[in-house]
């Protein structure tokens, strides 16, 4: 928790909200986390994860899933707790280009 303060339930989708049909957000690795970033609003994390601050001090989440803020706005950050339905935050899903590590590297070591 932090500052005792649980991330909020309803910052979590509700199960309409979830992705769409074929996606199954626990795909993937099974020791890691799933991070996906839903439009207009947070990150929900799921799966195995720790979560520090910037000086490496493991904060609680209280939870095994959670939403990471996104707009800024939360009281309660680094946890959603809904502000970005009331400021109109806007973001999509996915980023607008995406880019593969490999090749955001490669475009990296061509500019030095």
């Amino acid at each position: 928790m932090l500052g005792g303060v649980s991330p909020s339930p309803s910052a979590v989708p509700e199960p309409s909200e979830e992705p769409a049909a074929g996606t199954d957000p626990g795909e993937g690795r099974a020791d890691g986390a799933t991070i996906t970033p839903y439009r207009d609003g947070p990150l929900i994390v799921r799966g195995s994860f720790r979560l520090q601050d910037q000086d490496g001090v493991e904060i609680d989440p209280g939870r095994d899933t959670i939403a990471l803020c996104r707009c800024g706005r939360s009281g309660i950050k680094p946890f959603c707790d809904g502000s970005h339905k009331r400021s109109g935050f806007s973001a999509p899903s996915a980023p607008s280009r995406p880019r593969p590590a490999a090749q955001i590297l490669r475009d990296g070591r061509r500019e030095s």
